[in-house]
């Protein structure tokens, strides 16, 4: 049986098999990059089996480019953001605000929740599945947070989740857009097993057989499918020692002093993204170490708003790094921003401190319902 929402949105496709409900995301075009119905169709579905007491657990998954699986969710729809600002469309803010309570939702939903992470899980696709009680990863998986590459900051809950990974890890991810395989987001405990990709549709179905979906139960069903994840790779240690600086200017004179190619890669990712942005997740991450999820998404709301309005730098639209980031990266692909200001030493902290202060009274806020 199905969701009638399925109808209204053909990109998100809802099924109940047996005691499961089973997402999959079906824009594969497009790597599943999610659009407001999306979102929407999304919400709902869960929503609605939050309340049926015949559903026990929640699974989701993409659709790849030939048949289930092979991508996950590449993000937000971008393009759709920088159309929006330049109409003025106000389906930008309800973007943002639906698609934060959907990552909210995730987070504390009260049945088991399982993210079939395979191909490519970005952005968007962090946000709609760090939340699982389940988080799978193949040896195809492609994981990043890359909105600092195009003058935005990690959202979707990002300044909670990434706070929360060891040794400034979720500083180095978010600050440089790199892309991480299955062994290094495991290291980085932003996924909690690694599958066999040669047999997701098995495990899929055999989770939808599920008679029990109780503690044991989804551990014997996981450990019938477990794979050997790729070696990590990462520098842990140096990245634990660079990215405990107290801003990014420090991380890039720490980097500095390393020798090898790693550091001097990393230290391009950083000369390269727009300077403001790149302080301003920084001070995001921080922040959200000490933060509850709901309030962290809160603050999010607030820092996205300034990012295409930011008023207290007096830009507007297309002044915007943001909107530049997006120009450069995804509309014309010049690949040759003009961020403002250009380098990292011009950054003073009153232009970080503009995006946290809230547009919003706390009881007008978007998302003052969260808790």
């Amino acid at each position: 049986m199905s969701l009638n929402i399925a109808c209204a949105c053909p990109e998100v496709e809802t099924e109940v098999r047996g005691r499961l409900g089973c997402i999959t995301l079906n824009r594969p075009r497009a790597l599943n990059a999610l659009s407001l119905p999306m979102i929407r169709a999304l919400a709902a579905a869960l929503l609605a089996w939050r309340e049926d007491p015949a559903i026990e657990a929640v699974a989701i998954r993409g659709m790849g480019k030939e048949g289930p699986f092979g991508a996950f969710c590449a993000g937000g729809d971008i393009r759709f953001f920088h159309q929006a600002v330049l109409r003025g469309d106000a389906a930008l803010e309800d973007f943002f605000t639906e698609e934060y309570a959907l990552n909210h939702l995730i987070h504390h939903y009260p049945k088991p929740y399982i993210a079939f992470m395979d191909g490519v899980v970005m952005g968007g696709g962090m946000g709609i599945s760090q939340g699982a009680q389940l988080r799978i990863v193949t040896p195809r998986t492609k994981m990043a947070m890359p909105e600092t590459n195009i003058g935005l900051f990690p959202d979707v809950g990002g300044g909670w989740f990434l706070a929360q990974t060891p040794g400034h890890g979720g500083e180095w991810l978010a600050l440089t857009s790199e892309v991480v395989g299955a062994g290094d987001a495991l290291a980085l405990q932003l996924a909690d097993i690694c599958f066999d990709a040669a047999r997701l549709a098995e495990a899929w179905d055999a989770l939808a057989g599920q008679v029990r979906f109780d503690a044991p139960s989804l551990q014997a069903w996981q450990q019938a499918y477990v794979a050997p994840a790729p070696a990590a790779t990462l520098p842990l240690d140096t990245i634990a020692r660079c990215f405990a600086a107290r801003s990014v200017l420090g991380i890039v004179q720490a980097l500095e002093q390393e020798p090898g190619e790693w550091a001097a890669t990393t230290l391009q990712a950083l000369r390269t993204h727009s300077p403001l942005m790149l302080e301003v997740t920084l001070e995001q991450i921080r922040r959200g170490a000490s933060m509850t999820l709901a309030d962290e998404l809160r603050m999010e709301r607030d820092m996205v708003r300034h990012c295409f309005n930011t008023r207290h730098l007096e830009r507007y639209m297309s002044a915007t790094d943001t909107m530049e980031g997006i120009r450069a990266l995804v509309i014309d692909k010049d690949r040759q921003p003009k961020w403002n200001p250009a380098q990292l030493e011009d950054v003073t902290p009153e232009m970080v401190a503009g995006f946290f202060v809230s547009p919003w009274p706390l009881h007008a806020h978007p998302l003052r319902d969260l808790t």
